[in-house]
């Protein structure tokens, strides 16, 4: 029986947990720093290592003789922490410091697809505000204005107006948003289409791809309002059939990986791909290195295989003798979040009726919580994934919302919309 670390307090770790706790291998997860939902899985028990502590996190290894690491979050991945794991002999699942640069630094990202020749966005770099005006006044459109280091899912800004694009485009360089995650920026040629999430465990050589979601990452429904990290997700997305995700495998994630291996540099862990669906195919908007919040929250929850055995494999390079069986069915996760997300943050609240979300058939996945005097609060950001299960994604969707309604804490936020506006989509 095995020993894993799951690295991270979010949402998506505790989905990791939940996940782990199902396996017949393990015997013991440990979460550092986990949340009070990780901590109420029966094998599961939280660390006070923070995420970023990466002698920490080596040496909490070594104490506790863990056999696999599940790193979380992109902050510890990009920071090199599977590197100093691998020089201790731990395996982790996860990719090394120069693999997560497709997602710590999108220009990077942007020049790796234009050299591999996969599909994505023209787009623009620069570092100087005076610079990327003139270009902003000299182009015939408004483009997206991305900052290009990570700032926690919230770099990106999609302007109506080239106003609000040269509004953003000083607000990164000039006023410090996102501070060194905004110091370089892109200017990129705003796509068309559907956005839909593609995701693929990965072992150096081969890869299996997971059931495609859909993230929601407007604040308000009808996709309206500020980006956030995500406000629920939907798996598998209405909107992807077999022909696509086909296609998606062979123009995208095939050459991507074969690209990392022509470099020297294997990737092994999950890949992300954030895609539009454009009238030209599927094009890539950005990768992520790391289980997206709350992608994961929709898709474990289908994974019918052992979780364990798939990540042992993917750190090991030995992928392709495993079998991974997926439910035929739909999973929809609602995130609450705490009020003035994502621009500000709550005082702490009480949060009831998680009894009441279980009895409506649903799993409740913590972010944003925390314990004080003794009792569960909502402490601020995206607290909660109600997520649920379903034949399809409009009855998993009508059962997750009536666990969100079961739940109450003050100043709470959800979309009524996610998983509804989605039912009875054609896939492309």
């Amino acid at each position: 029986m095995s020993c894993v670390l799951v690295v991270g307090g979010g949402g998506r770790e505790h989905a990791l947990a939940w996940a782990l706790n199902r396996s017949r291998h393990v015997e013991r997860i440990i979460a550092a720093p986990g949340n009070p939902g990780i901590a109420a899985c029966d094998r599961a028990e939280n660390a006070p290592v923070a995420a970023g502590d990466t002698d920490g996190l080596v040496e909490l290894c070594r104490r506790e003789s863990v056999d696999l690491v599940a790193v979380g979050p992109e902050g510890p991945l990009a920071a090199g922490l599977v590197d100093a794991l691998g020089e201790a002999q731990i395996a982790a699942f996860g990719p090394d410091g120069s693999c997560a640069r497709l997602e710590a630094s999108k220009a990077h990202c942007k020049q790796f697809l234009i050299d591999n020749g996969i599909p994505t966005a023209p787009a623009h770099v620069f570092r100087d505000a005076g610079e990327a005006l003139a270009h902003l006044r000299a182009r015939p459109d408004v483009p997206v204005v991305k900052a290009s280091g990570l700032a926690a899912g919230k770099g990106v800004i999609v302007p109506s107006t080239r106003q609000e694009a040269a509004e953003a485009v000083e607000a990164m360089l000039v006023g410090g948003r996102f501070g060194t995650a905004g110091s370089e920026i892109l200017l990129e040629e705003r796509l068309e289409g559907r956005e839909l999430s593609v995701l693929a465990f990965c072992d150096g050589e081969h890869f299996a791809v997971l059931p495609p979601a859909q993230d929601h990452k407007r604040l308000l429904e009808g996709d309206r309002g500020p980006n956030t990290g995500g406000m629920g997700a939907v798996a598998p997305s209405p909107a992807a059939d077999q022909d696509l995700v086909a296609e998606v495998r062979g123009r995208i994630i095939a050459p991507t990986l074969s690209g990392l291996r022509r470099a020297g540099t294997p990737y092994r862990g999950v890949l992300y791909a954030g895609l539009m669906l454009t009238a030209e195919g599927p094009k890539v908007i950005e990768f992520n290195c790391r289980f997206g919040d709350p992608e994961a929250q929709a898709v474990l929850p289908l994974l019918r295989s052992d979780l364990y055995e798939i990540m042992l494999a993917s750190a090991t390079g030995s992928l392709d003798g495993v079998a991974i069986d997926w439910a035929p069915e739909a999973c929809v996760a609602v995130v609450m979040a705490s009020a003035g997300y994502p621009d500000s943050t709550a005082d702490p609240a009480p949060i009831t009726g998680l009894d009441g979300a279980a009895d409506a058939g649903c799993v409740v996945f913590h972010a944003g919580t925390g314990t004080i005097d003794g009792g569960l609060h909502a402490t601020g950001g995206r607290v909660l994934a109600v997520t649920a299960v379903g034949p399809d994604v409009e009855a998993a969707a009508r059962k997750a919302h009536r666990g969100v309604a079961a739940i109450d804490f003050e100043g709470a936020q959800h979309r009524a919309d996610i998983g509804l506006a989605l039912a009875g989509t054609t896939p492309r």
